[in-house]
């Protein structure tokens, strides 16, 4: 009944794609355990170095024999003064002092070698690769492609999806302001990119040719059916993936995912240096009173990733990062493979009562 262009290319058997949540939520366990499910799991791994790329696939591997994808963050080059990274450098060592963790960490290096990356996905021959933040170079793409590695762009915006398209890409993920975590931009400011998934979603498919996958918001059957009629060929899911028991997402982090609402979500640069909707926190609160300029992503992340390690080992959520879509009321913490089952079944249901919405004997 789901079969879709999508599932045939990509030989999985349910249109349900596991957001690659990045920053060890999805674990090895929670990309086996969708894929194995019939849907596709995804690694976030646009924070591992090359040998934990390598070790999370094989570790991956051992667990299914089913397609899984790997997801990467296009580089960006960002430059910032001195004088801005001293001024937040100060300004974060408010915050070590209550976390008792130590000032003016050294920063070595603010984000892993995309180039060294890839060459892991190409020599472990991952069939599924998909990337964020940007696009690769024409020739990167083209020797991904080379490998017999389907690609997977991610855009915001109708003009990102067509740049996506023209750079050779195989589908387009299409993200809505609803989603969690950080926003996929790249042509401009990301406050100026925030349409709906509903809205967005059927307008890509309009203008590209190439499969959409829906992201943002989506988390169970009702999602599923809306997006597949708006047009698209499947749906990312993120939040709805975060408590489950394979999630590697801190506990006080799940805790807050089932206990928070749907209008407690905001937009922040505070973390990262780039736009990303969260649980709103009291470091949230507190950074969007800085005066001062808070430096692009990656430098900020590198600069709070030692603020945001100290606050999940003293279960202080109000220092984490804790990234989540707008559908959070409907997040349980049922097993990934419960949570692929019941969307697939209340799809089903909903698909099949189609004929007879709207008629006098359904009202």
């Amino acid at each position: 009944m789901f079969e879709t262009q999508l599932t045939r290319a990509l030989k999985i058997q349910y249109p349900i794609f596991q957001a690659p949540m990045a920053g060890g939520v999805s674990t090895p366990e929670l990309v086996a355990a969708v894929s194995n499910a019939g849907g596709l799991g995804n690694l976030g791994g646009g924070y591992l170095t090359p040998e934990q790329l390598r070790s999370d696939i094989q570790e991956i591997r051992q667990q299914t024999d089913q397609p899984f994808g790997v997801n990467l963050f296009v580089p960006e080059q960002s430059e910032e003064s001195e004088e801005a990274i001293f001024q937040m450098t100060d300004y974060l060592n408010k915050y070590r002092d209550e976390l008792g963790t130590a000032q003016n960490p050294m920063i070595l290096k603010s984000s892993e070698s995309f180039e060294e990356q890839v060459q892991v996905l190409l020599e472990e021959r991952v069939s599924i690769f998909s990337f964020t933040f940007g696009i690769p170079s024409q020739d990167m793409i083209q020797t991904i492609k080379q490998h017999g590695i389907f690609v997977i762009g991610t855009a915001t915006t109708v003009d990102e999806a067509k740049q996506l398209e023209v750079g050779g890409v195989d589908a387009i993920v299409a993200q809505g302001s609803e989603a969690g975590g950080h926003r996929g931009t790249f042509l401009k400011d990301a406050s100026h990119a925030l349409i709906g998934t509903m809205a967005i979603v059927p307008q890509i498919v309009d203008h590209v040719s190439i499969p959409v996958i829906a992201a943002g918001g989506i988390m169970d059957g009702r999602g599923l059916a809306a997006s597949l009629l708006l047009g698209a060929d499947a749906v990312q899911m993120g939040t709805a993936f975060l408590a489950c028991p394979e999630s590697g997402a801190h506990e006080t982090y799940k805790q807050k995912i089932l206990s928070t609402n749907e209008d407690s979500t905001q937009i922040t640069r505070a973390y990262s240096g780039k736009a990303a909707r969260g649980i709103e926190t009291k470091f949230m609160i507190d950074m969007h009173q800085y005066r001062g300029t808070i430096p692009a992503y990656p430098i900020q992340n590198a600069m709070t990733r030692d603020i945001r390690q100290a606050a999940a080992k003293a279960n202080s959520p109000e220092y984490m990062s804790l990234w989540a879509g707008q559908g959070l009321r409907l997040a349980n913490n049922q097993p990934a493979a419960s949570i692929v089952k019941q969307t697939i079944d209340e799809a089903s249901i909903l698909v099949q009562r189609l004929p007879t919405i709207g008629t006098a004997d359904n009202k």
